[in-house]
């Protein structure tokens, strides 16, 4: 092998681990979170309302579902978010479907919400009366 082909194998390998390097290093993962809106009858915001989110599964699973588990109150808008950015890795086919509890006061909701990776992911609870 001549020095001006070494030369040329040698700048297009260096060449093609840059652009490889490069590449890869843009690909950024985006957050994945979840909104949820909790609301009356009346269609008005639900501030102060405890939202749980949690894996429920028939048969229990052998990873530790807990990790998924998030608590939190809503806003004087009647949204609380929750970040699961740190629990998705990318690659991963799919992320989870969990369920959502909601109450205050004399009044509750329950709902399901599945999780899109790298997406904000919302849904809306109306709230009813406790039944007696």
């Amino acid at each position: 092998m001549t020095t001006s082909t070494f030369r040329r194998v040698l700048t297009n390998a260096l060449m093609v681990a840059g652009l490889a390097f490069v590449a890869t290093g843009c690909n950024k993962e985006k957050p994945t979170t979840v909104v949820i809106t909790v609301k009356d009858a009346d269609g008005s915001p639900v501030p102060d309302a405890y939202v749980r989110l949690f894996a429920n599964p028939l048969v229990p699973a052998k990873p530790d579902l807990t990790r998924l588990k998030k608590e939190g109150m809503t806003k004087a808008n009647g949204t609380v978010e929750f970040d699961y950015t740190g629990l998705y890795e990318q690659g991963q086919a799919g992320f989870a479907v969990l369920d959502i509890l909601t109450f205050r006061d004399t009044m509750y909701a329950e709902g399901i919400i599945k999780i899109l990776e790298e997406e904000t992911n919302e849904e809306t609870l109306i709230m009813e009366e406790i039944p007696d």
